[in-house]
């Protein structure tokens, strides 16, 4: 007999889990969607998470906190520092999590926190996963869905991003409005394989996945803080990456109406809206895309980093105010 079975079509070596996390004997066609109903698998990796295992990290979690947050923050490359402003903290490190990856990146410490953000409670992610890493795009977004299954209601996004938008400077903040999948539309989506509707539907909407309402009052909390000359709204795309763009890609972009450059957050966005959570994410501008031949400008992950900590205490105070408006929201 094989020792190995087909998932989809897909020969992927040793054994298979159907959605109720049983295993499939060597050699079984699970063709039928039926077989891995909740199952999450890229051909990648053999990375699978069933409802009852994302469960299972969630209860795990919440047995290590007695904080009940509403809100989930993810925190990007440099704007790590954020998460040092937390009080009352739980500081949960990935590798005691179950079933969880590890962040390989300088800038990522690799933990979660559980604690209170300007007297708010919130679970903050400091340190997420990225494709270029080696993980699928289901395990680098599998955190969101824990945060939904911890009880979040709310996902903020940040990350660190390259300013294609020739109106943009190092240092300034784009408010996403919208993004550009062109992972998605290369076949490769973390809502791939069966759809297992305790999260969501099998086709969600994207439109408007980025909250209108907290769009504006970013705006207003951006005026208010004195940093409305650098706040943008603008598009996000996100690349699979490690390496920086070429010239020609850059010129491409832009003629798409891309504002600002990445490597991660539209597959956790993407992920959030499946599942119901209200979301809002902006993009620190830490390196200017030239897209020029003759010029001797090259980003930096080192200086990406720094220009993180240097606007350290203007992203705290845009998060803790946004945080504070959510939770007075959510109390109405």
């Amino acid at each position: 007999m094989s020792d190995k079975v087909y998932v989809n079509g897909i020969t992927i070596n040793g054994s298979e889990c159907n959605g109720n996390g049983t295993t499939l004997t060597n050699g079984t066609p699970a063709h039928d969607e039926e077989k891995i109903a909740g199952v999450f698998y890229n051909a990648r990796e053999d990375a699978w998470y069933t409802y009852d295992m994302l469960q299972e990290i969630a209860n795990h979690l919440l047995s290590r906190t007695q904080l009940r947050p509403k809100i989930g923050i993810i925190l990007g490359t440099g704007l790590g520092s954020l998460a040092n402003q937390l009080t009352d903290a739980d500081y949960i490190d990935y590798q005691t999590i179950p079933h969880f990856p590890v962040s390989t990146v300088d800038g990522h410490v690799g933990r979660l926190i559980f604690g209170y953000l300007k007297g708010v409670p919130v679970m903050c992610m400091q340190g997420r996963f990225h494709y270029y890493e080696g993980y699928p795009l289901a395990k680098c977004s599998m955190p969101v869905r824990v945060m939904k299954l911890v009880g979040c209601s709310h996902l903020i996004a940040t990350n660190a991003a390259g300013g294609l938008n020739p109106k943009y400077k190092v240092g300034d903040i784009m408010l996403m409005k919208d993004h550009i999948n062109i992972m998605g539309f290369a076949g490769n989506n973390p809502l791939q394989g069966a759809n297992d509707s305790r999260f969501g539907p099998r086709f969600p909407n994207m439109v408007n996945a980025y909250d209108w309402k907290l769009l504006k009052k970013a705006k207003e909390i951006g005026k208010d803080i004195g940093i409305d000359n650098d706040l943008h709204e603008g598009v996000y795309i996100c690349l699979g990456g490690p390496n920086f763009e070429t010239v020609a890609e850059l010129k491409m972009l832009r003629i798409w109406g891309v504002d600002a450059v990445g490597m991660s957050t539209v597959h956790e966005i993407t992920t959030a809206v499946h599942c119901g959570m209200t979301c809002f994410a902006f993009s620190l501008i830490t390196n200017l895309c030239v897209p020029e031949y003759d010029t001797e400008e090259t980003p930096c992950h080192d200086d990406i980093v720094g220009i993180g900590k240097s606007r350290e205490s203007t992203l705290t105070d845009l998060v803790a105010r946004m945080v504070k408006h959510i939770h007075m929201e959510l109390k109405k």
